[in-house]
């Protein structure tokens, strides 16, 4: 069984798509519809070589989302999956790929969605932080001694688990977890607490948009950030999608149970190569690969 795979935000570099529209005129035809429907020229971002300008999260998202999408489009002409799974702003384009979203209405959702979380890090300036090297029950037992908005974000793969929170709360866990044998607590460089308390101010915003875009039943069985498990009712994935803003991302739980379900091959679709290797983590045995034209 062969699972689709979708990477989330840091996935994004400079230059990312540029290959994707020189090649196909289809995938140009597509990036000339996102400038429209963005009303800005996402493609001189992507294609140009301002990294920095890249790490914005309305930028980065619909970008990461554009490569993505486009790329499976191509893709799929070649191979086509039996279930599909993506991490965090993943899932977005694993949705539009298994065709339960329309491309035009899935960057206008991903617009909205980087926008509303955009002015939630203005208004609540907040940090992550990644912990390598303990257990989860660890982690989760220090930030939820913290009286800061600390709080486990994304399981990643056994071992490896990013918090999410106000700068003191991160700052005081970082200290507390190397204090008990974590190997590394590394800061990251993102815009705010993605997947906390602290993003609860976009999540009315984002419900409202995800509520007026048509949904549809999808080609393929998605594994959900929230629940970890296999949906395929176009009601309850708008559920969880609105509940993943502020939820931690079951990565760890997803690629799990996408083993016992009898997933054998996994092809990243999208920027990087991250998810690849975080599933070698939980089998070294797994056939992983990168989409390509």
């Amino acid at each position: 069984m062969r699972a689709f795979i979708f990477p989330g935000q840091g996935a994004q570099f400079a230059g990312m798509g540029s290959e994707l529209f020189n090649k196909s005129t289809e995938a140009r035809k597509m990036f000339e519809k996102a400038n429209s429907i963005l009303e800005y020229k996402i493609t001189d971002i992507m294609f140009g070589d301002d990294s920095e300008a890249l790490k914005e999260t309305n930028v980065t998202q619909p970008a990461i989302f554009l490569h993505s999408v486009i790329l499976a489009q191509l893709f799929k002409k070649r191979l086509n999956p039996d279930v599909i799974g993506g991490h965090s702003l993943g899932e977005f384009s694993a949705l539009v790929s298994g065709g339960y979203i329309d491309f035009e209405d899935g960057l206008l959702l991903v617009k909205k969605r980087a926008n509303a979380m955009h002015k939630a890090c203005l208004k609540n300036p907040s940090t992550m932080a990644a912990i390598i090297g303990l257990d989860n029950n660890k982690v989760e037992n220090i930030c939820s001694q913290i009286n800061e908005i600390v709080v486990p974000a994304n399981y990643n793969c056994p071992g490896q688990l990013v918090i999410s929170g106000s700068f003191e709360g991160i700052d005081i866990a970082c200290q507390k977890l190397i204090g008990i044998g974590a190997r590394r607590a590394l800061k990251l460089q993102v815009g705010g607490a993605f997947h906390s308390p602290l993003m609860e101010p976009a999540k009315k915003e984002l419900e409202l948009a995800i509520n007026e875009t048509k949904f549809k039943n999808g080609y393929y069985p998605i594994y959900q950030n929230v629940t970890a498990t296999a949906m395929t009712s176009p009601e309850n994935i708008k559920e969880n999608l609105v509940k993943q803003l502020t939820a931690p991302v079951k990565w760890t739980q997803i690629m799990e149970n996408m083993l016992k379900d009898g997933v054998t091959e996994v092809v990243e679709v999208g920027p990087g190569k991250v998810l690849q290797g975080l599933f070698k983590k939980i089998d070294l045995k797994m056939n992983t690969s990168s989409a390509s034209l």
